[in-house]
């Protein structure tokens, strides 16, 4: 049981906090967190940040600089070993044909929105559209819509059994009417 706990903290520690799959070219930054060099310097260009000027870091917020990227050999290295021992990285399987994608990135939708009650992707979530959002896997929020809509049933289904209790006494009472207006004819 260790062994799976521990290959499940070595993947965690392998996937990218931007596009959540297995890194590629990772870098760290001045703050010390680690991405896709392709994936930080999307995020530095989508904030209009073209030089060496300061950005935010997608995990802390802290000040960094581009220059400050610094290739990650040892983490490319556990990555790649990751990848040979065939364990999979990422919050499921591959996309394949009807994975839904996001109109605006063409990215898969991994993400929910609380806020807007929608599937977002990856770079959606770092909008400003959603930025200050609750925004958690979409897999959590199916798990907590599932929930909710167990519950909703449990209370219709109550009030149904209610509705059909309260149609069996009219029924009654109207049964009992005609009997006794029948014996008085």
């Amino acid at each position: 049981m260790a062994l799976a706990g521990a290959l499940e903290q070595l993947q965690e520690e392998a996937i990218c906090p931007i596009c959540l799959e297995y890194m590629s070219d990772p870098v760290s930054i001045d703050c010390g967190h680690n991405f896709c060099r392709g994936c930080i310097a999307k995020h530095c260009q989508e904030k209009g940040l073209w030089g060496d000027g300061p950005f935010s870091c997608p995990q802390c917020r802290a000040s960094c600089h581009r220059s400050g990227f610094r290739p990650n050999r040892q983490l490319a290295n556990i990555v790649e070993s990751i990848r040979q021992l065939g364990l999979r990285g990422g919050l499921g399987p591959e996309p394949g044909p009807g994975t839904p994608l996001c109109a605006q990135h063409d990215e898969r939708l991994k993400l929910f929105c609380e806020e807007d009650e929608e599937a977002i992707c990856v770079v959606c979530r770092e909008s400003l559209h959603h930025r200050s959002h609750t925004v958690y896997p979409i897999e959590e929020a199916a798990q907590v819509y599932k929930f909710k809509l167990q519950q909703s049933l449990e209370h219709l289904s109550k009030e149904v059994e209610d509705v059909k209790k309260r149609e069996s006494v009219e029924r009654n009472k109207t049964q009992e009417c005609k009997a006794g207006a029948w014996l008085n004819s």
